[in-house]
């Protein structure tokens, strides 16, 4: 199995930034998604920032510009940089990794999301 922690949300005013991170863990045999999404209160989740067919990135168009999505390969972990926050930024921001784990030597697939981490942004 593959759990993933997430952490560095917080309470900030308009204009600031900060970096979430998502750290999976677990036997993980390969990751082939990473992905960050958000929910505010009374919307839908919507897909924020991912990579997809390696190293290309895609961003939703009310973020592009001001996040920017990264990775650590050796430590199984994706970055999310929010910088120029605005109000309208403010939501539960999740992780999902997709990939592969072992267990007892095979391969099984794994879709996992984080816990949510709160971002606010008010002034």
């Amino acid at each position: 199995q593959v759990q993933l922690v997430e952490s560095g949300g917080g309470l900030l005013q308009p204009g600031g930034s900060l970096r979430l991170s998502c750290a999976a863990s677990g036997s993980i045999f390969s990751i082939n998604h990473m992905s960050w999404y958000r929910q505010a209160p009374g919307k839908q989740r919507e897909l924020v920032a991912a990579f997809f067919s390696g190293d290309t990135t895609n961003y939703a168009d009310s973020v592009k510009g001001r996040f920017t999505i990264s990775r650590d390969y050796a430590r199984n972990t994706v970055y999310l940089q929010t910088n120029s926050l605005k109000p309208e930024d403010t939501a539960v921001y999740y992780c999902n990794v997709a990939g592969e784990y072992m267990l007892r030597g095979k391969r099984y697939a794994f879709d996992s999301w984080g816990q949510g981490t709160q971002v606010t942004v008010s002034s």
